[in-house]
């Protein structure tokens, strides 16, 4: 542990604060997967996170992914993984993989580790309640995804009864079809609708990445802040490229729809939420709208 002063403490506490005060109350969508499901000390820490802002007054909403425990069953039963342009090709016998780990295993042990740490966490998947209703995604590329779901809406009022009172929702994104089939919904994606749907004041991305530098190679040019416009215009000139073009797209996607700011957090780093949302600096990268303050 690393020794601080009494002083220095009251210091980080009452940095805290104004943040504290400004989200008393909102709503915050939390994507949570990548390498900080996998490694525990990371999962306590992420889970701490969630259970503090919870217990300061904030409304805190998860959704969940869980793409190496579903990669592990498959390989058990002997069941090719296949992937196209990052979505997972999902038949018949994968879709049944991936509902039972994500509404299963994964999606219980994340409501019960927060429970353990004093936070009342309710486990749901988007067949609960027609939490997520989609219907089947196109052919991407004349490649049939199979049960891979475009979401169509999202049940807001059971989200906004249990996040307004002393529950977190946990939230496994498989969704429901029109005739009550199960449709395997990207968890990047879930987290977009569902935080645009319930109006959030901020929706949270934690990934492998520390946000989005200058030059990917060096760790000081992080860009701590970036309008929609910037983000078009990094874009255009060639400064965000490959992988990171599609998760700002979705930062842009959600701005632009309603949500106030948008964050992308190296979920690796110990305790990478409290980091980002009530302190000064942050560590990530936050997108907002063109004309208001990029203070977050």
């Amino acid at each position: 542990m690393v020794n601080i002063t009494n002083q220095e403490r009251a210091c980080v506490l009452i940095e805290a604060l104004p943040y504290i005060q400004q989200f008393y109350g909102k709503t915050i969508v939390i994507k949570y997967g990548g390498n900080a499901m996998t490694q525990p000390g990371l999962v306590r820490a992420i889970l701490e996170d969630i259970t503090l802002l919870k217990y300061v007054g904030v409304n805190p909403v998860v959704v969940h992914g869980g793409g190496p425990d579903i990669n592990r069953m498959l390989g058990k039963l002997e069941i090719p993984a296949q992937f196209h342009q990052g979505l997972r090709i999902t038949d018949g016998a994968t879709m049944e993989v991936v509902q039972m780990v994500l509404t299963g295993k994964v999606n219980k042990d994340i409501a019960a580790t927060l429970g353990c740490m004093g936070a009342k966490a309710i486990g749901l998947c988007g067949k609960d309640a027609g939490l997520i209703h989609c219907k089947k995604k196109p052919a991407k590329d004349g490649v049939d995804l199979g049960y891979v779901g475009e979401i169509t809406s999202i049940n807001t009022r059971l989200l906004e009864m249990l996040a307004g009172d002393e529950y977190v929702p946990v939230i496994a994104p498989v969704g429901v079809g029109e005739d009550g089939e199960s449709y395997n919904v990207n968890a990047d994606t879930a987290a977009g609708e569902i935080a645009v749907a319930l109006k959030a004041e901020k929706l949270v991305f934690l990934t492998d990445i520390d946000g989005v530098r200058a030059n990917p190679d060096d760790p000081s040019t992080l860009m701590k802040a970036l309008t929609v416009s910037q983000v078009r215009d990094n874009i255009a000139s060639g400064v965000i490229t490959g992988g990171m073009i599609p998760k700002v797209q979705s930062c842009v996607d959600a701005v632009e729809r309603g949500v106030e700011r948008v964050h992308i957090v190296n979920g690796t780093v110990q305790h990478a939420i409290l980091l980002e949302m009530l302190t000064r600096g942050g560590i990530g990268t936050m997108v907002h709208r063109d004309g208001t303050e990029g203070d977050r």
